[in-house]
């Protein structure tokens, strides 16, 4: 009876901590973010269907950039640079393909995403 009831433990056990360490589905992801740092952890961490980066090798100064998301049509686009990193929301899968194969990153960035598709914070 006592090993049936370890084996029982152990499995309440591996199931808790199996349910608690899957990551969250974007349609969960709260959009209230009181700071960048926070939005930045929960979006990289969460499931998308879409959840895409680009080589930016060939840029001298984009260091990285990720496209996220849920429904295939809007996402979270995230631009880092070597002193920081840009969070934009909204912005239209078709601008992150046109982005990603675009002759120069930084150009279409600029003429494209830059002051547009604004994430905002809560209060």
């Amino acid at each position: 009876m006592k090993i049936k009831q370890l084996v029982i433990c152990i499995l309440l056990q591996s199931l808790f901590f199996v349910s608690c360490s899957q990551k969250i589905n974007c349609d969960q992801l709260s959009l209230n973010f009181t700071s960048y740092e926070k939005a930045l952890a929960e979006i990289k961490s969460a499931q998308f269907k879409i959840k895409e980066s680009v080589n930016t090798s060939k840029s001298s100064w984009i260091k990285n950039a990720s496209y996220f998301s849920c429904n295939g049509e809007t996402g979270f686009f995230i631009f880092e640079t070597a002193k920081k990193k840009y969070l934009y929301s909204s912005m239209p899968y078709s601008i992150w393909l046109e982005f990603k194969n675009a002759e120069s990153l930084g150009s279409y960035y600029n003429d494209k995403i830059k002051h547009n598709y604004i994430f905002t914070l809560s209060k």
